[in-house]
């Protein structure tokens, strides 16, 4: 048996609007199943625009708990775009690099957008070249492995949950499955 009790939420969580409260769901819903969260902290008002020093300080903070956590929880829904939010990429990455293992969820509104690339086809044009390459509207090749996201993400994770739901920003469901499959995999 593994010990996994406490876990790193990665994910776009912090910047929605209601970020306190959805944080405070997943936390409650983690700790009935009996985890801990570790998260990147909601970054106060007064360190929004401080700068570069409180820049460093919050990434050296949420570099710690990446350590310290068993194991990672990833939302890869799209954030600003068609793919996964950058900094969850690179929490995603530390994580894997510390050899903790990865379990991730992405909520979508519609189950066409669940390939990578039909949503970078919807979000910025893309054909297939005459060879039958995908290529965005700037003609930069789109990986196209019938995936739901990068390969590099998608095959780091030890279970990636895809979830079609009228509320792709707040459906807890990817998560919950989630919290089950590490259950399952310290057993």
């Amino acid at each position: 048996m593994r010990r996994l009790s406490s876990l790193y939420l990665a994910g776009p969580d912090l910047w929605y609007p209601d970020a306190a409260a959805h944080l405070e769901r997943q936390r409650r819903v983690a700790e009935q199943a009996g985890f801990t969260v570790l998260e990147g902290a909601i970054l106060p008002a007064e360190v929004r625009d401080s700068g570069e020093l409180a820049a460093r300080a919050t990434y050296a903070e949420r570099i710690s708990r990446l350590r310290r956590a068993d194991a990672g929880l990833v939302n890869l829904t799209p954030f600003r775009g068609p793919a996964a939010d950058a900094a969850t990429t690179f929490e995603m990455g530390f994580l894997a690099g510390l050899g903790k293992p990865l379990f991730g969820w992405i909520n979508l509104g519609d189950e066409l957008d669940a390939e990578y690339r039909e949503r970078v086809e919807a979000w910025m044009g893309a054909r297939p070249d005459d060879a039958g390459v995908w290529r965005d509207g700037e003609e930069c090749e789109i990986e196209d492995l019938g995936l739901p996201e990068a390969t590099m993400l998608w095959a780091e994770m030890r279970r990636l949950f895809v979830i079609v739901t009228d509320d792709p920003m707040h459906d807890l469901t990817g998560y919950e499955m989630c919290l089950e499959a590490v259950r399952m995999y310290a057993e």
